[in-house]
């Protein structure tokens, strides 16, 4: 029993162990990352980027503040409401995120890569995008905004996506009037690409699709998904209705998940075994577990 114990601990501390080795090359890798897109291309062609990140750009073209100090400045609210709003170790780890980060700026000297703005907007987004996406894969948070956003959400009423735009126009109209409409325009398409690389690097290259389908025909779409696709299926006992007079009947839901490039040929499949079968697709962020690792052949 106590050798029993002993390797449960062991284990348990191994795993703590690589966790913390994972988070810290996120987080690491997600810093340099963002200093390289901000020090090679941004603040050196006086363009912003949305949220915490574009105030401190602001604030660091009209005025004589380094980037570095006001990197942390600004975020150190966001830092307070994290700790309150989601918890002790989120806090800690934004806080190292954003410290290293300002660290990195204000002791590496990353070179001018080019003066095309083009190239600025969306080569300078997608570098701080991929670092604060890294970041965030690491546990941690290079921009607060979205702290915020969650915060006033759950006062307000309204989503987090509706939050941060608002933020964010209201940072691209100051950027407007203190600087100009162009950069102002030219920041916007940085925080597209920005935002756009983020939501890659956190869930994932493949994008996966959660399906439900509904037919008379469920134990053949069933053996299909798991013969023909390698996949899991969830089946799930469900009663219908229809009709004006509320027709009941009896059927098997099946559920399950693949990746966008699975589809076409799932539909296809479907279509053999019963073309009139209901399907339903979500996107889902992220998954766990379970068979979805697994490639068809």
């Amino acid at each position: 029993m106590m050798i029993n114990e002993e390797a449960a601990v062991n284990e348990s501390f191994k795993s703590t162990i690589k966790l913390a080795l994972k988070d810290g090359f996120f987080i690491i890798s997600g810093i340099f990352s963002a200093a390289f897109g901000l020090e090679s291309f941004l603040f050196p062609n006086r363009f912003i980027d949305g949220g915490a990140t574009g105030i401190s750009l602001l604030v660091a073209e009209v005025s004589d503040w380094p980037l570095s100090v006001l990197i942390v400045l600004v975020n150190i609210p966001f830092l307070v409401l994290g700790f309150r709003v989601i918890g002790r170790s989120f806090a800690i780890k934004a806080t190292i995120a954003i410290l290293g980060l300002a660290i990195v700026l204000a002791t590496v000297s990353f070179p001018e890569i080019t003066q095309d703005k083009l190239l600025v907007a969306v080569f300078g987004g997608f570098f701080l995008g991929a670092g604060i996406g890294l970041s965030v894969r690491g546990g941690g948070v290079l921009d607060g905004t979205e702290v915020l956003a969650i915060f006033l959400s759950r006062k307000l009423g309204t989503t987090i996506g509706d939050i941060i735009i608002l933020i964010n126009i209201l940072v691209f109209i100051a950027a407007a009037y203190f600087l100009s409409i162009e950069t102002a325009l030219y920041s916007m398409l940085t925080y597209l690409a920005a935002s756009r690389t983020l939501d890659f690097v956190i869930e994932g290259i493949e994008e996966y699709t959660g399906v439900t389908i509904i037919s008379d025909y469920s134990d053949e779409i069933r053996s299909m998904i798991i013969g023909v696709l390698g996949r899991g299926v969830t089946i799930y006992p469900a009663k219908g209705g229809y009709g004006k007079h509320g027709v009941h009947n009896e059927y098997d839901v099946l559920f399950t998940v693949i990746t966008r490039l699975e589809i076409r040929r799932l539909n296809i499949e479907i279509s053999k075994i019963d073309p009139k079968a209901f399907v339903v697709m979500n996107k889902i962020n992220d998954t766990r577990g379970g068979m979805i690792k697994k490639r068809s052949i």
